[in-house]
């Protein structure tokens, strides 16, 4: 009796598993990332590149948002980081590090917009937002305790002595995202407070950011969307086919 229930049990969780993954197959399920930030520049060392948007439309396929951005990265170009996996293992000579004026290669999760705009008149935004004020810094400080955190500096017990003070007078701030690198865990040394935000002109690159017109910057920051978990993919031109499947993104055009 007991043989005869176990194998009934076995059969019934056959046929479970089969009408699961038959339904998954039947419901053409979205991807667990809807929205794909991809920027690609021309080699490792360039400093200029392009930004173009994704996302998983209605036809339940990949079509491009707006037209291609233009962007600056890091006045070095751009190493291998940390982020959904950690990439410096791609190429040991091209390791991200705290102050080398590269931006990180590589997978990531955006954790939040931010900017100088009151939360209460940003009607229609759908991303977690960080208000910033003459207060908010993002700490670089590779032996502080809130290395590569954005923090409120009247809240928080100070054991910095180099920090990013966000409310800037040039306002490349004024709109901007937190891009999760190295932020899991943060590794002292790995690289700190890699934005995306305003720049300051085509040529002018970065001190380890993305940065692009400030305008377009907040177009992006209404158009990101909590719910589609968006996430920035950045590599030089030889590096992002690869790069996608490795996620299991797809090779997008």
């Amino acid at each position: 009796m007991n043989s005869l229930l176990s194998f009934l049990a076995i059969i019934l969780i056959i046929n479970l598993l089969s009408c699961t993954s038959a339904a998954s197959e039947a419901s053409g399920a979205p991807p667990i990332h809807r929205q794909i930030l991809l920027v690609t520049t021309p080699d490792w060392e360039a400093v200029d590149g392009s930004l173009r948007r994704y996302e998983w439309g209605d036809q339940k396929d990949w079509e491009m948002v707006g037209e291609e951005i233009p962007v600056v990265v890091g006045k070095n170009g751009m190493h291998w980081g940390i982020g959904e996996k950690d990439y410096r293992s791609n190429d040991t000579s091209r390791v991200k590090r705290e102050g080398d004026l590269r931006s990180p290669a590589g997978v990531y999760a955006l954790s939040s917009a931010f900017g100088y705009a009151d939360p209460d008149s940003l009607e229609g935004l759908r991303f977690p937002y960080v208000h910033v004020t003459a207060v908010t810094q993002c700490i670089e400080d590779t032996g502080s305790a809130y290395y590569n955190r954005i923090i409120q500096g009247d809240e928080t017990p100070s054991d910095w002595t180099s920090t990013d003070y966000m409310r800037r007078q040039d306002n490349l701030y004024e709109w901007g995202v937190f891009v999760s690198h190295n932020y899991r865990n943060a590794l002292p040394g790995a690289g700190s407070c890699i934005f995306l935000h305003g720049w300051r002109g085509t040529s002018q690159g970065t001190a380890g950011c993305t940065a692009m017109d400030i305008n377009l910057m907040k177009d992006i920051v209404f158009w990101l969307d909590q719910a589609k978990n968006p996430l920035l993919v950045q590599a030089p031109e030889a590096e992002i086919e690869a790069l996608l499947e490795a996620h299991q993104l797809p090779v997008l055009p």
